[in-house]
């Protein structure tokens, strides 16, 4: 056994020797290595890879929009075009009901005989991916993720093209990462690049794709991927801006503004959201708990979903498809009331109950269009009866609760519409309707469709304290060390007779001069119980895996896991004989017990004394 490995399992007490409690030298000189961020010079090449992967997927969002538009056409106007339109128009009456039904049936074979992942709305799926998958997208999921979605939404189904894009974006990235020699972070990143690429060329969005790309899917926030990512997105949006269009997708200009008390409207508005948030939430997992229930396979739910979708297209023709169009009418003010109610009712209970069927598609564009609708009806009732500016604020919020993403809120409405004054009012309504939600929920919409797949994911940064704490600082500074003549039974005599040392497992050895000669641990003594007449110097272990004062524990962290060693000794980096301490396991999780004590001891600092002034004499 090396003896690392060895040190591993080693007890630590002292032996002959007395505690030698050495100097913690260096504990506040960082390392020359140590910076702000671990990016090294490979982010240049995975920022290639990216670029190429935003072309692409800049071209393949451009494909699926076409295709949606191709069989809307087809299917509902019985014509040839590749034009994004809505079936709201269409004039087939009870004929139109077959329509979501038939496309519901093609998905669920697909879906059986294809791909089961094809399956619900894509970011949950690309989330479980990043998590658990390595990064790893079959290259198949790239092909039918899209079509399926293409099918579903052009035969009328109420859901938007972005989660699909989203998750076929992140697959093309991660099936050019999986073409080269890479990690699985390195994976990760490409895949989200793909997957902000695409949405960024969907929605003409850039900076929205990359926070939601942060917030929800890197669960990291290091230039090693935010660069890539970032770069990948820009480039998917400038080229989308040569294909469709440079201007937002919703221009309503600068105009829209609040008058000064709007400000605790919007809060209001937020809260309104983050229980709109609560409810299609509840909705969608009702609906999809009532399917499970059903005595027949999963295959058939589509089909069963899109008999609702066709029925409540009937009544409600503006419930079915993307709804683009009234988006910008809700962004306008050109909806009377009893439309916006409509849609607040009819296209939430027909997307719950379609996407809890299982079929394929998004939900940004659903929950700006319910959204859009909650802000409108607001819009008629809070001051300064601006529609618009409320129907903005009502979708930014919406998004905000369902999916607790805030500032991808803020920022997505901004530069769908460039509405610059009302950033302020979109920030605070986004905050509270994602706090209305995290109070009212323990998951999102997103997060409970891998819960039930036995996963668990957390939403929250924060900075690692192995990343913010060095070992000069959690050292143990009183070590016990042993001598190189000292004879085998003599130590384990001397460690016998004393259980604190008996508990150090790993004894540095240090020479008549106090220089670090080796280390023994304590199962080298059990290895040589029957011969005690051996010194320590005949079992001694030369070379030594040792930590420096200066280093972050997540440095040694990482050294005992590669080398599966969990003591190891400090020592001054500039003379590597001179020992100044002892780091184990235990160490490194007294640094996570001083963040649970920063979050959980409470105490008041500062006291307020009444002044009494003093008589005067």
């Amino acid at each position: 056994m090396s003896v690392v490995e060895r040190a591993a399992n080693v007890p630590s007490d002292a032996g002959a020797p007395g505690v030698v409690p050495p100097r913690a030298s260096g504990a506040r000189q960082h390392a020359p290595e140590l910076g702000d961020f671990t990016t090294d010079r490979r982010l240049l090449f995975i920022t290639g890879l990216a670029l190429v992967v935003g072309v692409l997927c800049a071209l393949i969002a451009v494909a699926l929009m076409a295709l949606i538009g191709l069989i809307t056409n087809a299917v509902y106007y019985h014509r040839f075009s590749t034009l994004l339109v809505s079936p709201a128009a269409n004039t087939l009456g009870w004929w139109a009901v077959p329509i979501p039904v038939i496309g519901g049936l093609v998905i669920g074979v697909m879906a059986r005989f294809g791909s089961e992942r094809i399956r619900g709305h894509g970011i949950p799926e690309a989330m479980e991916t990043i998590l658990v998958g390595g990064s790893k997208i079959e290259p198949k999921l790239a092909i039918l993720k899209p079509i399926s979605s293409a099918i579903s939404i052009g035969t009328g189904g109420p859901f938007g093209a972005e989660g699909p894009i989203i998750l076929t974006g992140g697959a093309f990235g991660s099936l050019v990462g999986q073409f080269f020699h890479l990690t699985a972070a390195e994976r990760k990143t490409l895949l989200v690049a793909g997957a902000a690429a695409g949405m960024a060329a969907t929605f003409n969005t850039p900076v929205a794709a990359v926070l939601l790309a942060v917030e929800l899917l890197l669960f990291e926030w290091k230039p090693r991927s935010l660069i890539p990512v970032a770069l990948a997105s820009a480039v998917a949006t400038l080229l989308r801006r040569f294909l469709i269009s440079p201007q937002p997708m919703f221009p309503v200009g600068a105009h829209l503004s609040l008058p000064p008390i709007g400000l605790l409207f919007a809060a209001l508005a937020g809260i309104l959201a983050g229980v709109l948030a609560w409810l299609l939430t509840l909705g969608v997992y009702g609906a999809e708990d009532a399917f499970r229930k059903l005595p027949i396979h999963w295959m058939w739910w589509p089909a069963l979903g899109g008999i609702v979708v066709g029925i409540g297209g009937v009544f409600f023709p503006r419930a079915l498809g993307v709804g683009y169009d009234t988006i910008g009418a809700e962004l306008a003010g050109n909806l009377p009331l009893q439309i916006l109610i409509g849609v607040i009712i009819m296209k939430t209970l027909i997307w719950c109950i379609a996407l809890g069927s299982g079929t394929s598609g998004g939900i940004l564009a659903p929950l700006l269009l319910i959204g859009g609708a909650l802000g409108g009806i607001e819009g008629a009732l809070f001051p300064g009866h601006s529609v618009s500016a409320w129907a903005l604020i009502g979708m930014a919020a919406a998004l905000a609760g369902v999916m607790r993403s805030p500032l991808t809120a803020v920022i997505f409405a901004f530069e769908l519409t460039s509405a610059m004054n009302l950033l302020l009012s979109l920030l605070v309504a986004c905050i509270l309707a994602q706090a209305v939600s995290v109070l009212l929920l323990k998951r999102s919409i997103l997060t409970e469709k891998i819960a039930r797949r036995g996963l668990h994911v957390t939403r929250e940064y924060a900075v690692d304290p192995l990343e913010a704490l060095l070992v000069g600082e959690m050292m143990q500074t009183t070590v016990t060390s042993v001598t190189p003549d000292l004879p085998l039974g003599a130590l384990r005599a001397q460690i016998e007779a004393h259980p604190a040392a008996w508990a150090q497992r790993l004894f540095p050895v240090l020479d008549a001069e106090a220089h670090l000669v080796g280390v023994i641990t304590r199962a080298d003594l059990a290895t040589a119980a029957t011969d005690d007449a051996r010194t320590v110097a005949d079992v001694l272990h030369p070379e030594i895996i040792v930590a420096y004062p200066d280093e972050t524990l997540r440095m040694v962290a990482v050294r005992m896991i590669t080398q599966s060693i969990w003591r190891l000794p400090v020592v001054d980096r500039a003379d590597p004989t001179h020992l100044v301490g002892l780091v184990t396991q235990r160490d490194l999780l007294r640094a996570r017990e001083r963040l649970l004590n920063e979050e959980r001891h409470r105490e008041r600092v500062l006291h307020l004394r009444p002044v009494v002034p003093h008589p005067q004499p």
